[in-house]
């Protein structure tokens, strides 16, 4: 009887096993949202690691010491962060009012590097601003999203970061109107 249970777990712990390596090597997570802003009222918040408090869930962790560089924006910009996680968050390509590139390296609480790219494509008085990280997914990733949906759980803070920032943008956007 033992040895039945153990081979059916045995049995099981390798299907896991298995299933988790069949995964892709890669990982996209993509979030957008429309702001009635132009895009250049979007951009400097987006392009500033100073700001990212004001709208990103990830600078707003209490969890976290957020240590921006000079300069704060731009190409070039960083900020390093430890806590329950660290890393540096860089701005590797920033193109005024269209995109901004950054590389999110992390050491704590698993290693990554990862892509992160903002793009603002103007839609009449608004904005499509789109929210993509993308990167490698190694082994302990790929067995890490058998259990946890990191497609679910960090699109849902992409989105409310969109949300924030939506609100920022269209507040500042009222704000300059009068």
């Amino acid at each position: 009887m033992i040895t039945t249970i153990l081979l059916i777990v045995a049995a099981i712990v390798a299907a896991i096993l298995i299933y988790a390596a069949m995964k892709p090597n890669t990982f996209s997570i993509s979030r957008s949202a429309s702001i009635d802003a132009p895009p250049s009222r979007i951009f400097p918040f987006v392009n500033d690691l100073a700001d990212h408090p004001k709208w990103s869930p990830f600078a707003r962790d209490p969890k976290l010491n957020n240590r921006v560089g000079n300069p704060s924006s731009g190409t070039g910009a960083r900020v390093d962060f430890d806590g329950s996680c660290a890393g540096t968050l860089s701005i590797t390509d920033s193109r005024p009012a269209s995109k901004v590139v950054m590389r999110l390296q992390m050491t704590k609480p698993m290693w990554c590097d990862n892509r992160i790219e903002f793009g603002f494509v103007p839609q009449g008085n608004s904005t499509e601003v789109t929210w993509t990280m993308s990167g490698p997914q190694p082994y302990l990733g790929k067995l890490m999203s058998v259990f946890v949906n990191c497609e679910k759980m960090v699109g849902k803070q992409f989105e409310q970061g969109l949300a924030d920032l939506k609100k920022l943008s269209e507040q500042k956007n009222l704000q300059a109107a009068e």
